[in-house]
């Protein structure tokens, strides 16, 4: 629950045995399982907590959930890649002190064995291990709809987070996919997969609205994707989240571009500066990440000037507001 610290060598070392053993890093799925890993298994859990500790005085809790149906199953894969990238880039650069980092799954609970998986929110390396934990499914139905709404439900009632229990500072939710939501979360659903028995089913701006009290939520989609180009699937999440939606035309870049945008929200970094840094840690993001959030950055500088007091420009103390 957010105790201890990320190991480079130490993931360089799973990697490089790994590599010599010809073992997976997801050795849940690529052995053959297709039931939900028990430590991703979101049915009876109460709260997945991110809490305060002496290694991590002041956490900010992160969750990134991806769709793991269709095309969409690569996403872990490339995410297991750029962990030391991601990690790099919140410590060394100062952009989160101490983030505590969540990794899920999302499929269709209308017919899949493993509709939503939930890790912890780690500090270590264990985050790698709820990652190679993952089941890669590769479901999901035909009609242009996976279980977002399910796993925002979890994310809403079922996390509590010190940032903002104790702080009022909201943590950041990251989904990745290239589907819309369904309209609502059904209850028998919540029923089946999280164990719960609300009293009706919730519209999925409800629930939208009530996880936007605990986390800045954004959604990714990968350029490339099945539906990436559909106007349906932009509409639905624009009319959600608006300038939050950010389109990646390199999924590679995904761990990058989720860093700078925690850099933004934070205030520690103006775009221009994330992408030096990139450039400083010889990645080749650059371009990517600078398409995807030019317009979050834009917004951010309006919101700034907006902000600063009469005589005041965007640079002066007053004007760092956070979306």
């Amino acid at each position: 629950m957010g105790s201890g610290h990320w190991s480079t060598d130490v993931y360089a070392a799973r990697a490089s045995y790994r590599a010599a053993t010809g073992t997976s890093a997801f050795a849940h799925s690529d052995g053959g399982a297709t039931t939900v890993h028990p430590g991703l298994d979101p049915r009876g859990v109460a709260f997945r907590e991110s809490r305060d500790s002496a290694d991590h005085p002041e956490s900010l809790a992160i969750g990134v959930l991806f769709d793991v149906t269709g095309s969409m199953r690569h996403v872990p894969r490339a995410l297991q890649t750029k962990l030391p990238d991601l990690l790099g880039l919140l410590l060394r650069k100062g952009y989160a002190e101490h983030p505590h980092i969540m990794f899920g799954a999302v499929g269709d609970a209308t017919c899949d064995r493993a509709p939503l998986q939930i890790g912890q929110f780690e500090a270590d390396n264990r985050m790698d291990d709820d990652l190679g934990n993952v089941l890669l499914e590769g479901g999901g139905g035909g009609q242009m709809r996976e279980s977002y709404e399910l796993a925002m439900y979890f994310m809403a009632r079922h996390t509590s987070i010190d940032c903002f229990e104790k702080r009022g500072r909201r943590g950041y939710l990251f989904m990745i996919g290239d589907e819309p939501a369904y309209p609502a979360v059904k209850r028998r659903e919540v029923a089946k997969v999280i164990g719960d028995e609300p009293a009706e089913d919730v519209p999925v701006a409800a629930i939208v609205r009530e996880l936007q009290r605990m986390y800045d939520v954004y959604f990714i989609i990968p350029q490339g994707a099945y539906h990436a180009g559909s106007s349906e699937l932009r509409d639905f999440w624009q009319g959600l989240l608006g300038q939050n939606v950010l389109y990646l035309d390199d999924l590679d870049a995904v761990c990058e571009t989720i860093a700078l945008t925690v850099g933004l929200a934070e205030d520690a970094i103006d775009l221009d500066q994330g992408l030096e840094h990139l450039a400083e840690a010889g990645s080749d993001a650059g371009p990517s990440v600078s398409r995807a959030l030019a317009r979050l950055d834009a917004s951010r500088a309006a919101v700034a000037v907006s902000a600063a007091p009469p005589g005041l420009d965007a640079a002066g103390p007053s004007a760092t507001t956070r979306l």
